[in-house]
């Protein structure tokens, strides 16, 4: 299967309230299943999309932090909730309110990631917006993509302790 290299739009997908976008990964990340809206949002055939990694549609907008963050998580057993800002084949780009957990094998390991997607709120959107705004802005003042998310993590982190809450009640709260 060949990835598309996609030029980000500045047109916004939408779907349904009442639709939910669902996928189920390996250990790795690789697409093992994509529910019927997840295909038509995605721009993707089912075949280009199984098989594939889930970053396929990783729009550059996204800080790696919060993507680090959600792969430290769920890999410690957790779930996750997470807005994410995913892009179409076709460069478009479409928000959703992300619930990911760990799927596991008949001796309790690990063996893959469900994820449930909606369609977030227009304000919780324009809060994490913003924030990933300047969330991204620290990690490109770093030549070293690494340092870069470093740096990015340190702020969500102080974030979260100036706030005094967890990421959970944090993103609960846009």
């Amino acid at each position: 299967m060949s990835l598309y290299r996609v030029t980000p739009t500045n047109r916004e997908l939408f779907f349904g309230e009442d639709e939910i976008i669902v996928s189920k990964t390996d250990e790795k990340g690789r697409i093992l299943y994509a529910n019927d809206v997840f295909v038509r949002v995605s721009g993707y055939s089912e075949n280009e999309l199984v098989g594939a990694p889930h970053s396929i549609l990783r729009h550059p907008d996204m800080p790696r932090c919060v993507f680090w963050l959600l792969w430290e998580t769920i890999a410690n057993g957790e779930e996750i909730f997470a807005y994410v800002k995913n892009m179409a084949k076709t460069g478009d780009f479409y928000w959703v309110f992300a619930h990911v957990t760990p799927s596991y094998d008949e001796n309790g390991r690990i063996s893959g990631y469900h994820s449930n997607r909606r369609a977030p709120t227009r304000e919780a959107v324009n809060k994490a917006d913003a924030l990933y705004g300047q969330l991204l802005a620290v990690e490109n003042q770093h030549e070293d993509r690494k340092q870069g998310m470093h740096a990015g993590i340190a702020m969500m982190l102080d974030l979260l302790k100036q706030n005094n809450v967890t990421y959970g009640e944090f993103v609960f709260s846009l």
